[in-house]
Protein backbone atom coordinates (compact mmCIF):
# COMPACT_ATOMS: atom_id res chain seq x y z
CA UNK A 1 0.00 0.00 0.00
CA UNK A 2 1.22 3.79 -0.90
CA UNK A 3 1.29 5.94 1.86
CA UNK A 4 1.98 9.65 0.92
CA UNK A 5 3.05 12.05 3.40
CA UNK A 6 1.15 15.25 2.76
CA UNK A 7 1.01 18.82 4.04
CA UNK A 8 -0.84 20.09 6.91
CA UNK A 9 -1.37 18.38 10.47
CA UNK A 10 -4.44 17.67 12.89
CA UNK A 11 -6.85 19.81 10.48
CA UNK A 12 -5.39 17.77 7.35
CA UNK A 13 -8.21 15.21 8.13
CA UNK A 14 -11.68 15.67 7.31
CA UNK A 15 -13.76 17.08 10.04
CA UNK A 16 -11.54 19.14 12.41
CA UNK A 17 -10.43 22.61 13.32
CA UNK A 18 -7.79 24.19 15.44
CA UNK A 19 -6.74 27.26 16.59
CA UNK A 20 -4.06 28.47 19.22
CA UNK A 21 -3.52 31.72 20.99
CA UNK A 22 -1.46 33.33 23.53
CA UNK A 23 -4.08 33.84 26.43
CA UNK A 24 -1.39 34.85 28.86
CA UNK A 25 0.16 32.34 30.73
CA UNK A 26 3.51 32.64 29.43
CA UNK A 27 5.01 36.66 30.10
CA UNK A 28 6.29 36.64 26.46
CA UNK A 29 3.41 37.85 24.78
CA UNK A 30 4.19 36.68 21.36
CA UNK A 31 4.40 33.35 22.49
CA UNK A 32 1.09 31.29 21.73
CA UNK A 33 0.16 29.07 24.90
CA UNK A 34 -3.08 27.84 24.52
CA UNK A 35 -4.18 25.20 21.81
CA UNK A 36 -7.47 23.54 20.74
CA UNK A 37 -8.86 20.82 18.19
CA UNK A 38 -12.60 20.62 17.88
CA UNK A 39 -14.05 17.92 15.70
CA UNK A 40 -17.22 18.69 13.96
CA UNK A 41 -19.08 15.29 15.25
CA UNK A 42 -18.44 13.15 18.07
CA UNK A 43 -15.60 10.98 17.33
CA UNK A 44 -14.30 7.76 18.57
CA UNK A 45 -11.11 8.02 20.50
CA UNK A 46 -8.30 6.79 22.24
CA UNK A 47 -5.58 7.80 24.39
CA UNK A 48 -2.39 6.57 25.88
CA UNK A 49 -0.98 8.05 29.32
CA UNK A 50 2.05 7.98 31.49
CA UNK A 51 2.79 5.49 33.37
CA UNK A 52 4.49 7.45 35.77
CA UNK A 53 2.50 7.02 39.02
CA UNK A 54 2.86 10.82 39.84
CA UNK A 55 0.82 12.08 36.73
CA UNK A 56 -1.51 15.60 36.28
CA UNK A 57 -4.37 16.23 37.06
CA UNK A 58 -5.37 16.47 33.01
CA UNK A 59 -3.69 13.02 32.72
CA UNK A 60 -6.33 11.83 35.58
CA UNK A 61 -9.31 13.47 33.75
CA UNK A 62 -8.99 12.21 30.65
CA UNK A 63 -8.54 8.85 31.81
CA UNK A 64 -11.93 9.31 32.92
CA UNK A 65 -13.55 11.15 29.99
CA UNK A 66 -12.12 8.48 27.48
CA UNK A 67 -14.10 5.52 29.56
CA UNK A 68 -16.68 5.45 27.32
CA UNK A 69 -14.67 5.67 23.23
CA UNK A 70 -15.99 9.07 22.47
CA UNK A 71 -14.28 12.60 22.48
CA UNK A 72 -15.09 15.86 20.76
CA UNK A 73 -12.22 18.11 21.09
CA UNK A 74 -9.13 18.49 23.04
CA UNK A 75 -7.08 21.78 24.41
CA UNK A 76 -4.31 21.78 25.85
CA UNK A 77 -1.84 24.44 27.39
CA UNK A 78 1.91 25.17 27.90
CA UNK A 79 3.66 27.01 30.33
CA UNK A 80 2.30 25.13 33.49
CA UNK A 81 1.84 20.93 34.00
CA UNK A 82 -0.85 21.10 36.65
CA UNK A 83 0.48 18.65 38.37
CA UNK A 84 1.18 18.02 41.88
CA UNK A 85 -0.75 21.13 42.90
CA UNK A 86 -3.97 20.78 45.36
CA UNK A 87 -6.16 21.76 42.95
CA UNK A 88 -5.07 20.48 39.61
CA UNK A 89 -8.44 18.36 39.00
CA UNK A 90 -10.87 21.44 39.85
CA UNK A 91 -8.41 23.53 37.59
CA UNK A 92 -8.60 20.68 34.79
CA UNK A 93 -12.38 20.20 35.18
CA UNK A 94 -13.37 24.21 35.04
CA UNK A 95 -11.29 24.58 31.72
CA UNK A 96 -13.32 21.36 30.32
CA UNK A 97 -16.71 22.86 31.36
CA UNK A 98 -16.10 26.35 30.21
CA UNK A 99 -14.87 24.60 26.83
CA UNK A 100 -17.81 22.22 26.75
CA UNK A 101 -20.03 25.64 27.02
CA UNK A 102 -18.32 27.39 24.35
CA UNK A 103 -18.65 24.28 22.03
CA UNK A 104 -21.75 23.61 22.49
CA UNK A 105 -20.75 19.61 23.56
CA UNK A 106 -20.73 17.21 26.62
CA UNK A 107 -18.01 18.53 29.01
CA UNK A 108 -17.32 14.49 28.94
CA UNK A 109 -16.22 14.84 25.48
CA UNK A 110 -13.35 17.23 26.32
CA UNK A 111 -10.05 16.05 26.96
CA UNK A 112 -7.66 18.51 28.74
CA UNK A 113 -3.69 18.44 28.83
CA UNK A 114 -0.78 20.47 30.31
CA UNK A 115 2.62 20.69 29.95
CA UNK A 116 5.40 23.20 31.56
CA UNK A 117 6.60 23.72 34.95
CA UNK A 118 5.64 20.54 37.64
CA UNK A 119 4.23 21.83 41.20
CA UNK A 120 3.17 25.70 40.49
CA UNK A 121 -0.65 26.05 40.87
CA UNK A 122 -1.79 26.89 37.08
CA UNK A 123 -3.10 30.07 36.86
CA UNK A 124 -6.80 28.60 35.33
CA UNK A 125 -8.30 32.42 34.93
CA UNK A 126 -6.42 33.04 31.55
CA UNK A 127 -7.30 29.89 30.26
CA UNK A 128 -10.80 30.46 30.99
CA UNK A 129 -10.80 34.17 29.47
CA UNK A 130 -9.00 32.67 26.33
CA UNK A 131 -11.66 30.33 25.44
CA UNK A 132 -14.11 32.62 23.65
CA UNK A 133 -11.15 33.52 20.93
CA UNK A 134 -9.78 30.45 20.90
CA UNK A 135 -13.18 29.23 19.59
CA UNK A 136 -13.68 31.85 17.35
CA UNK A 137 -10.59 31.32 15.43
CA UNK A 138 -11.33 27.65 15.28
CA UNK A 139 -10.29 26.75 11.68
CA UNK A 140 -9.65 23.78 8.82
CA UNK A 141 -6.84 25.87 7.58
CA UNK A 142 -3.05 24.99 7.50
CA UNK A 143 -2.28 27.83 9.96
CA UNK A 144 -4.69 27.48 12.11
CA UNK A 145 -3.25 23.55 12.28
CA UNK A 146 0.50 25.49 12.90
CA UNK A 147 -0.62 27.74 15.35
CA UNK A 148 -2.41 24.69 17.68
CA UNK A 149 0.90 22.95 17.12
CA UNK A 150 3.33 26.15 18.06
CA UNK A 151 1.17 26.62 21.42
CA UNK A 152 1.75 23.16 22.79
CA UNK A 153 5.92 23.77 22.82
CA UNK A 154 8.03 24.11 25.60
CA UNK A 155 11.19 23.92 24.90
CA UNK A 156 11.10 22.42 21.32
CA UNK A 157 12.63 24.43 18.97
CA UNK A 158 10.82 23.19 16.01
CA UNK A 159 6.83 22.80 15.48
CA UNK A 160 6.01 19.14 14.97
CA UNK A 161 3.18 18.74 12.87
CA UNK A 162 2.85 16.03 9.86
CA UNK A 163 -0.15 14.24 7.73
CA UNK A 164 -0.31 11.42 5.59
CA UNK A 165 -2.88 9.94 3.03
CA UNK A 166 -3.81 5.91 1.78
CA UNK A 167 -6.14 4.85 -0.73
CA UNK A 168 -8.63 2.06 0.35
CA UNK A 169 -11.64 0.78 -1.26
CA UNK A 170 -12.01 3.39 -3.38
CA UNK A 171 -12.03 6.20 -0.20
CA UNK A 172 -9.07 8.55 0.52
CA UNK A 173 -7.93 8.31 4.25
CA UNK A 174 -6.06 11.12 6.27
CA UNK A 175 -4.24 10.57 9.54
CA UNK A 176 -2.19 13.62 11.06
CA UNK A 177 -0.94 14.77 14.12
CA UNK A 178 0.77 17.27 15.90
CA UNK A 179 3.34 16.97 18.70
CA UNK A 180 5.68 18.29 21.60
CA UNK A 181 8.60 16.89 23.29
CA UNK A 182 12.16 18.15 23.91
CA UNK A 183 12.98 16.98 27.65
CA UNK A 184 11.62 14.34 29.87
CA UNK A 185 11.40 12.13 27.22
CA UNK A 186 11.35 8.33 27.83
CA UNK A 187 7.91 6.92 27.03
CA UNK A 188 6.44 3.93 28.03
CA UNK A 189 3.03 2.90 26.56
CA UNK A 190 2.79 6.55 26.03
CA UNK A 191 4.65 9.96 24.66
CA UNK A 192 5.06 13.82 25.72
CA UNK A 193 2.25 15.46 23.99
CA UNK A 194 0.87 14.22 20.73
CA UNK A 195 -2.49 14.72 19.34
CA UNK A 196 -3.69 12.43 16.12
CA UNK A 197 -6.95 13.20 14.05
CA UNK A 198 -7.82 10.98 11.22
CA UNK A 199 -11.54 10.93 9.00
CA UNK A 200 -11.32 7.07 9.06
CA UNK A 201 -14.10 5.29 10.87
CA UNK A 202 -12.84 2.64 13.35
CA UNK A 203 -15.30 1.32 16.52
CA UNK A 204 -13.55 2.62 19.59
CA UNK A 205 -13.04 -0.90 20.77
CA UNK A 206 -10.11 -1.50 17.54
CA UNK A 207 -8.91 2.29 17.71
CA UNK A 208 -7.55 2.04 21.26
CA UNK A 209 -5.30 -1.48 20.26
CA UNK A 210 -4.33 0.22 17.08
CA UNK A 211 -2.97 3.25 18.65
CA UNK A 212 -1.22 0.98 21.51
CA UNK A 213 0.67 -1.36 18.43
CA UNK A 214 1.76 1.75 16.70
CA UNK A 215 3.16 3.67 20.09
CA UNK A 216 5.09 0.58 20.46
CA UNK A 217 7.50 0.52 18.24
CA UNK A 218 7.44 4.40 17.42
CA UNK A 219 7.05 6.67 20.48
CA UNK A 220 7.60 3.98 22.84
CA UNK A 221 11.08 3.43 21.31
CA UNK A 222 12.26 6.95 21.80
CA UNK A 223 14.38 8.49 24.64
CA UNK A 224 15.66 11.84 24.88
CA UNK A 225 17.33 11.57 29.02
CA UNK A 226 15.55 8.62 30.55
CA UNK A 227 12.96 10.58 32.32
CA UNK A 228 9.58 9.92 32.04
CA UNK A 229 6.89 12.77 32.09
CA UNK A 230 4.69 13.74 34.72
CA UNK A 231 2.04 14.24 31.60
CA UNK A 232 2.79 12.36 28.64
CA UNK A 233 -0.67 11.64 26.37
CA UNK A 234 -1.05 9.95 23.08
CA UNK A 235 -4.60 10.88 21.97
CA UNK A 236 -6.45 9.96 18.77
CA UNK A 237 -9.58 11.21 17.66
CA UNK A 238 -11.78 9.13 14.53
CA UNK A 239 -13.82 11.42 12.76
CA UNK A 240 -15.34 8.80 9.99
CA UNK A 241 -15.65 11.42 7.65
CA UNK A 242 -13.76 10.23 4.58
CA UNK A 243 -16.55 8.33 3.66
CA UNK A 244 -15.05 5.24 3.79
CA UNK A 245 -17.05 1.91 5.35
CA UNK A 246 -16.89 1.64 9.15
CA UNK A 247 -14.02 -0.60 10.44
CA UNK A 248 -15.56 -3.24 12.96
CA UNK A 249 -13.11 -6.05 12.42
CA UNK A 250 -9.60 -6.77 13.33
CA UNK A 251 -9.36 -9.03 10.65
CA UNK A 252 -10.73 -6.35 7.76
CA UNK A 253 -8.34 -5.33 5.42
CA UNK A 254 -8.86 -2.31 5.75
CA UNK A 255 -8.01 -1.85 9.50
CA UNK A 256 -4.65 -3.40 8.31
CA UNK A 257 -4.42 -0.69 6.08
CA UNK A 258 -5.07 1.90 9.09
CA UNK A 259 -3.10 0.38 11.39
CA UNK A 260 0.00 0.55 8.63
CA UNK A 261 -0.61 4.16 7.89
CA UNK A 262 -1.19 5.21 11.35
CA UNK A 263 2.14 3.29 12.55
CA UNK A 264 4.45 4.86 9.66
CA UNK A 265 2.76 8.83 10.97
CA UNK A 266 3.49 7.72 14.53
CA UNK A 267 7.64 7.07 13.51
CA UNK A 268 7.63 10.04 11.62
CA UNK A 269 6.66 12.14 14.69
CA UNK A 270 8.81 10.06 16.97
CA UNK A 271 11.54 10.75 15.16
CA UNK A 272 11.30 14.42 15.27
CA UNK A 273 11.03 14.23 18.31
CA UNK A 274 14.11 12.40 19.01
CA UNK A 275 15.90 15.20 16.65
CA UNK A 276 14.42 17.58 18.55
CA UNK A 277 15.92 16.90 22.05
CA UNK A 278 17.08 19.69 24.27
CA UNK A 279 20.11 20.20 23.36
CA UNK A 280 20.46 18.13 20.36
CA UNK A 281 22.70 18.61 17.36
CA UNK A 282 22.42 14.55 15.74
CA UNK A 283 19.53 12.36 15.69
CA UNK A 284 20.86 8.94 16.95
CA UNK A 285 19.24 4.83 14.97
CA UNK A 286 20.21 2.27 16.67
CA UNK A 287 18.65 -0.95 15.43
CA UNK A 288 19.40 -3.78 16.25
CA UNK A 289 19.50 -7.09 13.95
CA UNK A 290 19.92 -10.66 14.07
CA UNK A 291 17.74 -11.12 17.88
CA UNK A 292 16.32 -14.34 18.92
CA UNK A 293 13.31 -12.40 19.74
CA UNK A 294 11.43 -8.97 19.28
CA UNK A 295 11.67 -8.44 22.79
CA UNK A 296 15.35 -8.64 23.76
CA UNK A 297 16.43 -6.86 20.57
CA UNK A 298 13.97 -3.86 21.84
CA UNK A 299 15.28 -3.88 24.99
CA UNK A 300 19.16 -3.66 23.83
CA UNK A 301 17.88 -1.49 21.31
CA UNK A 302 16.19 1.24 24.16
CA UNK A 303 19.79 0.71 26.70
CA UNK A 304 21.78 2.01 23.59
CA UNK A 305 20.10 4.89 22.88
CA UNK A 306 19.39 5.75 26.67
CA UNK A 307 22.82 5.35 27.67
CA UNK A 308 24.84 8.65 29.15
CA UNK A 309 28.09 7.43 27.47
CA UNK A 310 26.91 6.24 24.06
CA UNK A 311 24.56 10.11 23.75
CA UNK A 312 28.59 11.78 24.80
CA UNK A 313 31.05 9.91 22.65
CA UNK A 314 28.08 10.76 19.64
CA UNK A 315 28.04 14.11 20.32
CA UNK A 316 32.01 14.53 20.54
CA UNK A 317 32.23 12.19 17.37
CA UNK A 318 33.99 9.69 19.00
CA UNK A 319 34.13 5.73 17.53
CA UNK A 320 34.06 4.38 21.56
CA UNK A 321 32.26 1.37 20.79
CA UNK A 322 32.80 -0.10 24.05
CA UNK A 323 30.10 1.81 25.65
CA UNK A 324 27.99 0.34 22.89
CA UNK A 325 28.74 -2.92 24.36
CA UNK A 326 28.53 -1.90 27.70
CA UNK A 327 25.30 -0.65 27.58
CA UNK A 328 24.25 -3.79 25.77
CA UNK A 329 25.53 -5.86 28.57
CA UNK A 330 23.66 -3.89 31.58
CA UNK A 331 20.39 -4.41 29.52
CA UNK A 332 19.20 -7.63 31.58
CA UNK A 333 18.48 -9.48 28.89
CA UNK A 334 19.98 -12.60 27.34
CA UNK A 335 22.47 -12.88 23.96
CA UNK A 336 25.79 -13.76 22.85
CA UNK A 337 28.68 -10.62 23.65
CA UNK A 338 31.22 -12.50 21.38
CA UNK A 339 28.67 -12.53 18.30
CA UNK A 340 28.49 -8.96 18.38
CA UNK A 341 29.13 -6.78 15.40
CA UNK A 342 28.84 -3.14 15.17
CA UNK A 343 28.76 -0.39 12.77
CA UNK A 344 28.34 3.24 12.69
CA UNK A 345 26.72 4.76 9.20
CA UNK A 346 25.64 8.23 8.32
CA UNK A 347 25.49 10.45 4.79
CA UNK A 348 29.10 10.46 4.79
CA UNK A 349 29.37 6.77 4.50
CA UNK A 350 29.78 3.75 7.02
CA UNK A 351 32.33 1.90 9.11
CA UNK A 352 32.34 -0.95 10.92
CA UNK A 353 33.83 -1.14 14.56
CA UNK A 354 33.40 -4.10 16.69
CA UNK A 355 33.45 -7.78 15.11
CA UNK A 356 32.39 -10.28 17.36
CA UNK A 357 32.61 -8.66 20.22
CA UNK A 358 36.04 -7.38 19.77
CA UNK A 359 37.61 -4.20 17.83
CA UNK A 360 38.23 -4.61 14.20
CA UNK A 361 40.77 -2.44 12.03
CA UNK A 362 39.05 1.08 11.49
CA UNK A 363 40.23 4.11 10.20
CA UNK A 364 39.62 6.83 13.07
CA UNK A 365 39.76 9.85 10.35
CA UNK A 366 37.39 7.39 8.42
CA UNK A 367 35.17 7.04 11.77
CA UNK A 368 35.10 10.78 12.71
CA UNK A 369 34.03 11.59 9.09
CA UNK A 370 30.77 9.45 9.28
CA UNK A 371 29.69 10.66 13.19
CA UNK A 372 30.23 14.23 12.39
CA UNK A 373 27.25 13.80 10.42
CA UNK A 374 23.26 14.94 12.29
CA UNK A 375 21.93 11.78 11.41
CA UNK A 376 23.65 8.53 12.91
CA UNK A 377 22.70 5.19 12.87
CA UNK A 378 23.94 2.56 14.73
CA UNK A 379 23.55 -0.84 13.30
CA UNK A 380 24.02 -4.04 15.83
CA UNK A 381 24.13 -7.26 14.37
CA UNK A 382 23.82 -9.84 17.25
CA UNK A 383 23.92 -12.76 14.93
CA UNK A 384 21.60 -14.95 16.40
CA UNK A 385 18.14 -14.97 15.04
CA UNK A 386 15.97 -12.80 12.71
CA UNK A 387 14.00 -10.66 14.95
CA UNK A 388 14.98 -6.95 14.76
CA UNK A 389 14.14 -3.66 16.40
CA UNK A 390 14.83 0.09 16.09
CA UNK A 391 15.13 2.96 18.83
CA UNK A 392 15.63 6.90 18.12
CA UNK A 393 17.13 9.32 20.76
CA UNK A 394 20.07 11.73 20.27
CA UNK A 395 23.30 12.89 21.51
CA UNK A 396 24.13 14.44 25.08
CA UNK A 397 25.67 17.93 24.69
CA UNK A 398 26.38 20.87 26.51
CA UNK A 399 23.52 22.86 26.07
CA UNK A 400 21.05 20.03 27.47
CA UNK A 401 22.54 20.94 30.94
CA UNK A 402 22.27 24.58 30.31
CA UNK A 403 18.58 24.38 29.36
CA UNK A 404 17.83 22.10 32.12
CA UNK A 405 20.01 24.21 34.92
CA UNK A 406 17.88 27.19 34.60
CA UNK A 407 14.43 25.05 33.48
CA UNK A 408 12.01 26.83 35.88
CA UNK A 409 13.48 30.62 35.02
Amino acid sequence: MKIDKIEGGVTAAAGFRASGIHCGLRRNKSKRDLALIAADVRCTAAGLFTTNRVFAAPVGLCRSHLEDGYAQAIICNSGNANTCTADGYEKANLTAAALASALGIAENDVLVASTGVIGVPLPVEPIIAGIPQLVNELDTGFISGENAAIAIMTTDTKKKEYAVSYEFGGHTIVIGGICKGSGMISPNMATMLGFLTTDAAVTPGLLKPALKAAADVSYNMVSVDRDTSTNDSLILLASGMSGAPLIESADDPAYKAFCEALTTLCTIMAKAIAADGEGASKLLECTITGCADYETARVLAKSVINSPLVKTAMFGADANWGRILCALGYAGVEFDPHKVDVTFRSSAGSVKVCEQGMSCPFDEDAAKSVLVKNYIIIDIDLSSGEHSATAWGCDLSYEYVRINGDYRS
